[in-house]
């Protein structure tokens, strides 16, 4: 199979844990990308600018053309090229990224790919790699019966502005051969690390959803601690200092960040819905596994009541945004503690000493 940029092991060794793949063949490999969200356009964004200047220009697909129309615009016909319809992708390119909202999306988008390989079926091989939270099921079985065709999954670990930057960590699971393609084509242009997890497809997918959950409690406990700061009279800007002293993690200061500006916009973030799909996905695991997790129990529904709290704005056409960050859902704690939801200048409620 043919192959095109190809980093040097040596220029990041340890980010890849596979050897070099063969020697690129004549022709470049024609890559694919469906899903331009909140992560998706960065990476595909990122993608293109790698791409070696004899390549074909990247293959893009969005259900809302007007972001796929955005990149084109932003790099222009040279390192992007607009898929008519999901058929396209899977015909045309030989390996094709998706970065997708939800399982529902996920299952019609290759229900789709698949009714485009029964019509042509590959000639040579292919690789779909998924690199969206969802629950994989028969994803793999349904592209198992096309010849060529393999099937990676490959979620990541960062917020945005971690994709904007292409310093993702990136988990990865299916066939060896594959990965090895697909990991030369994601460091360092997407990512800085890919995180092996043999050719299990579902061992990815597990890592993402413990991950996942980490965070999640992670982030209920520090809505928690900053509305006790709050309340206190300490102030959660004092509370916030301190934990960038004594547990600087980049993902949970920069959501502790969000939370004390009040910077709940989820059209630039991670929207509270798939905080709430994703935590669902570890409670389902948790269970499965009769492994209990009750952090993530109590973010799960933190976030629901923001989101409820969040959806009754709406419905009174009193809401500041029409999309929530997952950040937001410190304004479960708020609301217990009789403070304002989304203002944290309203209502203070600050304790007085007699």
């Amino acid at each position: 199979m043919a192959s095109n940029l190809l980093q040097t092991p040596a220029l990041h060794a340890g980010t890849i844990p596979f050897s070099r793949p063969p020697t690129p063949g004549v022709l470049p490999l024609q890559i694919g990308f469906c899903g331009l969200g909140a992560m998706g356009y960065f990476m595909a964004r990122n993608l293109a600018n790698s791409r070696n200047p004899q390549s074909s220009p990247l293959l893009v697909y969005n259900r809302t053309v007007a972001k796929s129309q955005k990149l084109l615009a932003e790099l222009g016909a040279s390192a992007v090229k607009v898929a008519d319809t999901l058929d396209q992708l899977a015909t045309e390119c030989d390996v094709i990224f998706t970065c997708l909202i939800n399982d529902a999306v996920v299952t019609s988008v290759y229900n789709e790919f698949a009714k485009a390989l029964v019509q042509s079926p590959p000639t040579k091989v292919k690789i779909f790699v998924e690199m969206s939270t969802s629950a994989i099921g028969d994803l793999d079985r349904l592209l198992s019966r096309f010849p060529h065709t393999r099937f990676i999954t490959s979620p990541i670990f960062g917020p945005p502005p971690a994709a904007d930057k292409a310093t993702l960590v990136i988990a990865m699971s299916g066939d060896y051969r594959s990965k090895k393609e697909v990991a030369f084509l994601l460091v360092p242009a997407v990512g800085r690390k890919v995180i092996d997890l043999g050719e299990n497809v579902e061992k990815a997918s597990t890592l993402k959803l413990i991950g996942n959950g980490n965070l999640a409690a992670a982030l209920e406990l520090l809505a928690e601690t900053l509305t006790l700061g709050e309340k206190s009279g300490i102030g959660q800007q004092t509370v916030y200092d301190l934990i960038t002293e004594i547990m600087p993690a980049p993902g949970l200061l920069a959501y502790g960040n969000k939370m004390i500006n009040d910077s709940f916009d989820g059209s630039v973030g991670f929207a509270m819905d798939g905080g709430i799909k994703d935590s669902s996905h570890v409670l389902r695991l948790s269970a499965e596994l009769n492994c209990p997790m009750p952090a993530v129990s109590n973010a799960h529904r933190s976030m629901i009541t923001t989101r409820a709290i969040h959806q009754a704005q709406v419905v009174s056409g009193t809401q500041q945004w029409d999309i929530i960050d997952e950040s937001a859902l410190i304004a479960s704690s708020r609301v217990a503690a009789g403070l304002n939801p989304f203002d944290s200048k309203k209502g203070t409620g600050v304790v007085r000493e007699d």
